[in-house]
C-alpha cells in the first residue's frame, strides 16, 4: 500500500512537470526574411495573469536588433499543468 501511494505521488510529480510544445506561424509580411532573429517571451499563469507586460512582435523584433522590418513571425506554446510559457520568434533585416 505504501510503495503504491508513492508511486502515484512521483507520477503526479512527473505530470505536472511534463509539458507539450507547438510552433506555429503568426503572421507574415512583404518585408524580407532576412538573418536577424529576436525572441520575445511570457508566462501565463492560470490562464489569465500574464507575467512579461512587454510581449508581442515589437519586444522581439527589439530585442533581435531588427531594424528593417519583421518577415516572419512564429508563435511557440509550451503548455504545461498550471501556466503556460508563450514565445514570439521573430525573423527579419
Amino acid at each position: 500500500m505504501k510503495k503504491s501511494i508513492i508511486f502515484a505521488g512521483i507520477v503526479a510529480i512527473v505530470a505536472a512537470f511534463s509539458s507539450c510544445s507547438v510552433t506555429m506561424p503568426l503572421a507574415v509580411s512583404a518585408a524580407p526574411i532576412g538573418s536577424k532573429v529576436g525572441t520575445s517571451s511570457t508566462t501565463v499563469l492560470f490562464g489569465a495573469w500574464q507575467v512579461n507586460k512587454n510581449f508581442g512582435i515589437a519586444e522581439a523584433a527589439h530585442n533581435g536588433k531588427i531594424t528593417g522590418g519583421v518577415g516572419v513571425a512564429d508563435l511557440k506554446t509550451t503548455n504545461f499543468v498550471f501556466f503556460k510559457k508563450l514565445e514570439i520568434i521573430a525573423h527579419g533585416n
